[in-house]
């Protein structure tokens, strides 16, 4: 895949020098959860690349969602080990773990903004965590540099023009494009999704795809996303990730995951119908 590097609008870059596409951003090996006896997952590993976005897919309850909150510390895992961006978190602790942790973002299925808060606000507090005393406490005291960072990460996911509207009257699409926004203010290098278009009608789901495929693509991030959708997968991500009770039974290209593939991944959900 050749990747197009595009001028961002983002004021304050990441780090001086991009990584190169391709750079691992997230290696996790060995991963095993379980709850009240049930295996969730089973010795799960895979790796997420700079520049490529990775669609996790899979049954319900084959181990998407608890994946990703495993790498997020959401979910404790009971073996194995996660990788980002060259620390190894299991060797570390309290405000070391986690600073580390904030270079990875989660744009989740029910969209967490605060309805009455512009959604320039909600923006802004990817961003709190850089802001000490008065700063942090409030959207009056937000200092000008992190606005203007926020309204070029609203801007970079096309909606500079409803920056000062509430995000409560926006639609579910909108909203969830804010969500991707406030992960850019974070200044995340990987970004995972749980299921960030399942109450989506079909063509914002679309637009939220593209744009974390484009994310992925342009700003090199390292994106993965749990989909319901294998055809929202096959046009948008370039890699799919396939997970049958809790082992991963697929991990290519997007072009070789085959119709025999999507039939042995879902083939819990067919049983239970």
């Amino acid at each position: 895949m050749t990747l197009i590097q595009l001028p961002s609008t983002r004021t304050a870059p990441r780090s001086q020098e991009a990584p190169v596409a391709g750079t691992p951003a997230l290696t996790v090996s060995g991963l095993s959860k379980s709850y009240s006896g049930r295996t969730v997952l089973d010795g799960v590993g895979f790796s997420l690349a700079r520049g490529e976005l990775v669609a996790f897919l899979g049954a319900n309850g084959s181990g998407k969602s608890t994946t990703l909150k495993c790498v997020m510390g959401l979910s404790t895992p009971e073996a194995g080990s996660i990788n980002l961006l060259g620390t190894d978190l299991s060797t570390l602790g309290g405000q070391a773990l986690v600073a580390a942790r904030s270079k990875a973002a989660m744009v989740f299925q029910k969209i967490h903004l605060v309805p009455r808060r512009t959604a320039l606000e909600n923006v802004c507090a990817g961003g709190l965590s850089r802001l000490n005393g008065a700063g942090s406490l409030s959207p009056l005291f937000f200092p000008q540099s992190l606005k203007e960072e926020a309204m070029a990460a609203l801007d970079r996911v096309g909606l500079a023009d409803r920056a000062h509207e509430r995000a409560g009257r926006l639609s579910g699409g909108q909203q969830q494009r804010v969500a991707v926004a406030r992960a850019l203010c974070q200044r995340a290098s990987v970004l995972l999704a749980d299921e960030p278009v399942s109450a989506l009608d079909p063509h914002a789901a679309e637009q939220v795809m593209a744009l974390l495929a484009e994310l992925a693509h342009t700003e090199n991030l390292a994106v993965a996303a749990v989909l319901h959708q294998p055809d929202l997968a096959l046009r948008h991500a370039d890699r799919a990730i396939g997970l049958l009770r809790g082992r991963i039974v697929f991990d290519g290209e997007i072009a070789t995951m085959t119709h025999a593939v999507q039939n042995e991944l879902y083939s819990p959900d067919r049983a239970a119908a």
